[in-house]
């Protein structure tokens, strides 16, 4: 009888071990177009939290153009890496990047910007995790519609800054969001003014939001919309230039990045009033996981998991930041 618990217990142990030897041989890629900014410097902190628990290895690598990606992906094949999730620099390097990605026979999942076909389309075959903008637009136009009305403003008398850089989807995707619930609300579709950005920026936001300020002196009441935090704080400074005052200007960005702790923390607040803040962390830790778990369980993620984000106020915002893993 002891032999045969003994026989039990070894055969325990062997399948414990092989299973903690499996993980520690899952070696897997984190590709991002720009590992200098701090967003995707969280998503490699949440990825490598992942790994911990799970024990397997993350290899983390910048690529800024095609050329390094096709190099990252090499890379990986050559380290004995089972597979890489990427944000790519162009979306339209997907079909390399699927062909690349098999000719190594590395597993593939997409982060954050969606691979396209040669003709624009998504590759659907690929699993990504994405932001859906139009919902976080959305979340931009309740928050400026709620505080109008808590301001008791007529929107007759209101102005918004669509500070816009149509050449990004995303780009038109969060403004046009955020334009639908403004026009739901009543806000009248002929007192929202486009301001082009050139870049995306906070300087050429502020370039653009004063010109349409100068063109409509005549506004006392303005709200900003954008891409991101810097196109709303670019049409903050603007107001602040041409003299309107800070109770008169509601701004709501999209990112929550340092620039908008920054505003927050200052003494007096100003006209950027919110910012929905988009979580690394979901990004980062939840694409590990899943490609772990297709490498070592093969349990395919999902085609396609799209993500909103949680507004934040300056009165809140720490709060928001701990309630999304980022504190």
């Amino acid at each position: 009888m002891r032999l045969f618990k003994a026989a039990i217990l070894a055969g325990t142990f062997a399948i414990l071990t092989a299973g903690s030897a499996f993980s520690a041989d899952v070696k897997i890629g984190f590709i991002v177009k720009q590992p200098e900014e701090p967003w995707f410097q969280d998503e490699w902190k949440f990825a490598d939290q992942a790994a911990k628990e799970k024990g397997f290895t993350v290899v983390k690598i910048g690529a800024e153009d095609g050329e390094k990606v096709q190099s990252a992906i090499d890379n990986l094949g050559a380290q004995g890496a089972q597979g890489f999730i990427i944000c790519t620099p162009d979306v339209k390097l997907g079909p390399g990047i699927v062909a690349k990605a098999e000719a190594n026979q590395l597993k593939l999942m997409t982060v954050d910007d969606r691979l396209v076909s040669a003709d624009g389309k998504p590759l659907e075959e690929v699993p990504h995790m994405g932001i859906s903008a139009t919902k976080i637009g959305e979340t931009v136009g309740q928050a400026i519609v709620d505080e109008i009305k808590k301001r008791g403003w007529d929107m007759k008398n209101v102005g918004a800054i669509r500070v816009s850089y149509d050449q990004l989807p995303t780009a038109v995707d969060r403004v046009e969001g955020a334009i639908s619930v403004l026009k739901s609300a009543g806000f009248p579709a002929e007192n929202i003014y486009d301001a082009p950005q050139a870049k995306t920026d906070t300087e050429a936001a502020l370039n653009a939001a004063t010109t349409v300020l100068n063109k409509h002196a005549d506004v006392k009441y303005w709200v900003a919309f954008g891409l991101n935090d810097e196109a709303v704080l670019g049409a903050v400074r603007a107001s602040e230039s041409v003299g309107i005052p800070a109770a008169n200007v509601i701004g709501v960005g999209i990112g929550g990045a340092e620039s908008a702790i920054n505003e927050f923390k200052k003494p007096a607040a100003t006209g950027f009033f919110g910012t929905v803040i988009i979580s690394p962390k979901r990004h980062g830790y939840e694409t590990a996981l899943n490609m772990y778990d297709w490498i070592a369980n093969n349990k395919e993620p999902e085609k396609l998991t799209l993500t909103s984000g949680s507004l934040a106020l300056r009165g809140d915002y720490e709060k928001v930041r701990k309630e999304l893993g980022i504190e």
